[in-house]
């Protein structure tokens, strides 16, 4: 496929590892959909890129009805749309007891596994019947690439993570047989989970906070960089032997209990 010739739809895509590879993307010369629930950021971001470059549709992803009236609206109103990349999702911190042993409220847990995870699914699922009806690229005979943003929390989840490692977890878990189920028509279906990556809201953090959460970085030893996300996202596209993996992207990080 030409680069410059496609267009990609990112959740999560005005913060974070979302923005980051959303300005790869257009860096590269693709035209890029953003859908995220901030509105105002999402206009910030048309203004930052260009309407010429970039679109914006504030989305709920975890609601079934929004996401299939928006993904109808978006593939009406936009051409060649190739890759889907879900990076929408929160990161809770809780403990199953807490200090005075009382237990999680049942819908935190709930929460994070519904917009990390079902909410992953649910826009994957509805793009996935889009991308069923692409032509396929006579080179690569794709019609399209979906990736999921999973986390190395998925398989070493932390004190206080059960919530967010079980959705990362269950990322992980999908990615291999969505990929099966898609593969017939065309579409690959790839993993990313990161280690400790330098978004602004990490950066954030005290010095002695980022610190304690590289001392188990093997090399380099730093934070991972988001636009080091985004040159992934750019080499599954190009990379077309490149389907069903979860590629850990982390510095040789394996997370210690806290």
């Amino acid at each position: 496929m030409i680069m410059s010739a496609t267009t990609a739809i990112v959740t999560g895509g005005s913060s974070g590892l979302g923005y980051a590879t959303s300005k790869a993307l257009i860096d590269a010369g693709w035209k890029v959909v953003m859908l995220d629930m901030n509105a105002q950021a999402g206009q910030q971001r048309i203004a930052e890129f260009g309407a010429q470059n970039c679109a914006f549709y504030a989305l709920n992803v975890t609601d079934e009805a929004g996401v299939e009236a928006v993904m109808a609206t978006i593939f009406a109103e936009h051409t060649n749309i190739r890759l889907c990349l879900n990076c929408a999702g929160v990161a809770p911190a809780k403990r199953t007891l807490d200090r005075e042993g009382n237990p999680m409220p049942l819908g935190d847990f709930a929460k994070a596994i519904n917009i990390n995870l079902v909410g992953s699914f649910n826009v994957a699922r509805v793009v996935a019947s889009y991308f069923a009806k692409n032509e396929v690229d006579g080179e690569s005979a794709e019609r399209g690439l979906i990736i999921n943003t999973a986390s190395v929390a998925g398989y070493e989840g932390q004190i206080g993570q059960t919530a967010y490692a079980a959705s990362k977890g269950g990322i992980i878990g999908l990615c291999l047989p969505m990929a099966r189920d898609l593969a017939p028509l065309g579409i690959r279906v790839n993993t990313i989970a990161p280690g400790v990556m330098g978004t602004p809201m990490l950066l954030a953090m005290p010095d002695k906070v980022q610190d304690a959460l590289t001392a188990n970085v093997q090399f380099p030893k730093r934070l991972g960089l988001p636009e080091e996300f985004a040159k992934l996202v750019l080499h599954i596209f190009e990379n077309k032997y490149l389907n069903a993996e979860t590629i850990r992207l982390d510095g040789g990080l394996r997370m210690p209990p806290k």
